[in-house]
């Protein structure tokens, strides 16, 4: 993956593989299972895909899921962050925590 496409939401990530492949709206839409609208909103990053949207367009276009999950988890980070005007030093706040919760789970 290169690092442009990292830096693409993930409805841009959806919207450039579903181009690139030359396949319409409607098409895609229709293999996934979801509305064309909704996969259009989606694409401009009007609304947010479900688990399971992101694992049908994984299986569609052949990209590995874990790769679509981190746009959409990224995304939400982001915009949570920048919605709330915080400092970007929150998510060094939030490594630790994350360390913090994880090892809490661990012990369970």
């Amino acid at each position: 993956m290169t690092t442009a496409l990292k830096l693409k939401s993930f409805g841009e990530h959806l919207r450039t593989l579903r181009e690139d492949s030359g396949l319409t709206l409607k098409y895609v839409s229709d293999q996934i299972g979801i509305d064309t609208s909704l996969l259009a909103k989606i694409e401009r990053n009007e609304r947010q895909p479900t688990k399971n949207i992101i694992k049908q367009v994984s299986v569609f276009f052949k990209v590995e899921e874990r790769e679509l999950q981190n746009d959409y988890l990224s995304d939400i980070i982001a915009y949570k962050i920048i919605d709330e005007e915080a400092d970007l030093s929150i998510l060094k706040v939030a490594e630790e925590k994350i360390k913090y919760l994880k090892n809490i789970q661990n012990e369970k």
